[in-house]
């Protein structure tokens, strides 16, 4: 029991003494709330894994609930997006709901609040609203508005529900206390005029409930029983309360907000509407360009669900934000990858090799293991011949004793296959090597039980069959951005950060076993890293992205600068 009471996160903590306070454990129901107004990003993913993972600990439901509330900006297209990437996270929701569901029971409450004195209609400008409040040190002043009679309130908004007014002419606010020291308890806006049309009420309605009206509102209606949010809502709970408090009766489950720390990842922006600009720019493709933080995004380079899951649990939830680096997503993608990725062999960037003394016109198939860490995987044939693709880093005319790779006058083994030695190289009139010439030792060939196919050599080389190879094009990437906080500076926009060398797009020469390479699938190029198959591919022109390299090169690199 006291292991188990050392792995609960201070959210599980509160359930448990809620628990043992005499609160129902069926009556726990938690909820994923995001407005369509963008695609989900890992911040997003977090807080799914938090509130789907209590689910699945304490076997309460959890609700998919849209806050869509500002037709402004929020699109089914977003709609349908989030739970495409919630399934595809792993989780099932009991009840998918919509803040819109609840407009007209929300504009009834709102009517209760007026006729007790706790609700009125503002005419001010939003300019002079934000005047009035006066700052957190300094009492705000009463609206000229604040004690119209309840029956005019009423004939108000009545008037704004029936969209009489254009926008910004009258707004409705809560009653609550102009000098209180949270800005949010000065007199906050319920409802706003936009004539707007809606993704699921259309132009039913044309005054909005804003969002710290609409959410507890929501939980309540729904009965969640823990709201948990971000900790930029810190303040906003003493208003969630007190909009609970003119509502909750006592036979129902009043919802508890709780917040914990957003998640911040190196070289990242985690703001849907910085990201929409990044769209709207031009600077990445869309939502889902492999670049982007977002889920769509990473499923489309090629990150697995898993992989995912097992990051956010590795941060956990606290109670401060700070920066995770992007090396320990990058190591949970690794991770699983090295287990469930057949291995194949591509080369990036091309160099001839030509076995001088194998036959010409001879092919043979060599056996090669698809996976030598999964016993299941099974194996298959690569072709060989006597003209090859390797590396042209794999190959230095003169090179030192640490390097052990091919060198003139030295040997390495082509996996699977013989061991080569280099013998001369050839090169164009600009002094740039373009082919090498090497002889092969016929009786070392890999898992042929002659003492020479056991023969040690200190480097082995992945290779393609020039004849039988396929061409793909292969798109790499780096950080989309060159400062690790870009979201930091106060005196320079996030943009200013933007990597240029995010994208590099080339032709690859693959094994022809990938030609059956369906989108999605995922392989490891051995030596290189891990690839997938993007939905840009067809049969006549396969596309791959690099989801991460075998190893976390970025650090060196940036060392070096």
């Amino acid at each position: 029991m006291e292991e188990e009471a050392k792995s609960l996160n201070f959210i599980e903590h509160i359930i448990e003494e809620d628990l043992k306070e005499g609160f129902s454990k069926e009556e726990l129901r938690f909820r994923f709330p995001p407005e369509p107004n963008g695609y989900l990003h890992l911040g997003h993913a977090s807080a799914i894994c938090l509130n789907f993972g209590l689910g699945l600990r304490y076997d309460a439901p959890v609700n998919l609930r849209f806050d869509d509330t500002n037709p402004a900006a929020e699109e089914k297209e977003y709609v349908e997006a989030i739970k495409r990437d919630v399934a595809w996270m792993g989780f099932e929701w009991d009840k998918e709901c919509y803040a819109s569901d609840y407009f007209q029971q929300l504009y009834d409450w709102a009517i209760i609040l007026i006729k007790k004195g706790k609700a009125y209609v503002d005419s001010q400008t939003a300019a002079e609203i934000a005047i009035q409040k006066e700052t957190p040190t300094e009492a705000g002043k009463p609206s000229p508005y604040r004690d119209r009679s309840v029956e005019e309130n009423l004939e108000l908004l009545a008037a704004m529900k029936a969209g009489k007014f254009g926008e910004g002419e009258h707004v409705l606010r809560a009653k609550i206390d102009m000098a209180s020291s949270n800005m949010l308890m000065r007199d906050p806006i319920m409802y706003r005029v936009l004539h707007r049309a809606h993704h699921r009420t259309n132009t039913d309605w044309c005054i909005y409930p804003m969002y710290d009206w609409t959410h507890g509102e929501s939980d309540y209606i729904e009965q969640v029983s823990h709201s948990l949010c971000t900790l930029e809502f810190k303040m906003h709970r003493e208003l969630y309360d007190w909009f609970l408090d003119q509502l909750v009766t006592s036979d129902r489950v009043r919802p508890k907000q709780r917040e914990f720390a957003r998640r911040n990842l190196s070289h990242t922006i985690v703001s849907k509407r910085k990201l929409l600009q990044l769209v709207e720019k031009g600077i990445v493709s869309g939502w889902d360009d492999p670049r982007m933080p977002t889920i769509s995004g990473l499923r489309r380079r090629g990150y697995t669900p898993e992989a995912i899951r097992n990051f956010a649990d590795t941060i956990g939830i606290a109670k401060r934000e700070n920066v995770v680096d992007v090396s320990l997503l990058e190591f949970h993608i690794r991770e699983h990858l090295n287990k469930i990725a057949p291995r194949v062999m591509g080369v990036l960037n091309p160099l001839k090799v030509t076995i001088t003394n194998y036959p010409e016109g001879k092919e043979e198939w060599l056996e090669t293991e698809n996976n030598p860490g999964d016993e299941g995987a099974g194996v298959r044939e690569v072709p060989f011949s006597r003209e090859l693709y390797i590396e042209k880093e794999d190959f230095r005319e003169e090179a030192n004793r640490k390097f052990f790779r091919l060198k003139l006058g030295g040997e390495v083994r082509l996996k699977s296959g013989y061991i080569i030695k280099a013998e001369n190289c050839i090169k164009d009139t600009d002094g740039n090597i373009i082919e090498v010439q090497c002889t092969y030792d016929p009786k070392s060939k890999s898992g042929s039980g002659t003492e020479e196919s056991i023969r040690k050599v200190k480097g082995t080389l992945h290779w393609v069959s020039i004849k039988h190879a396929l061409k793909g094009e292969v798109r790499l990437y780096d950080r989309l951005f060159k400062d690790e906080t870009p979201d930091g500076h106060k005196e320079k926009d996030f943009m200013e950060f933007v990597n240029a060398d995010s994208l590099t797009v080339i032709t690859a020469f693959l094994e022809p076993s990938l030609k059956n390479a369906k989108i999605g699938d995922r392989f490891q190029f051995q030596r290189i890293g891990y690839f997938n198959v993007d939905v840009d591919s067809t049969d006549e022109n396969l596309v791959f992205n690099k989801t991460v390299g075998l190893r976390d090169t970025w650090a060196k690199i940036q060392e070096k600068k």
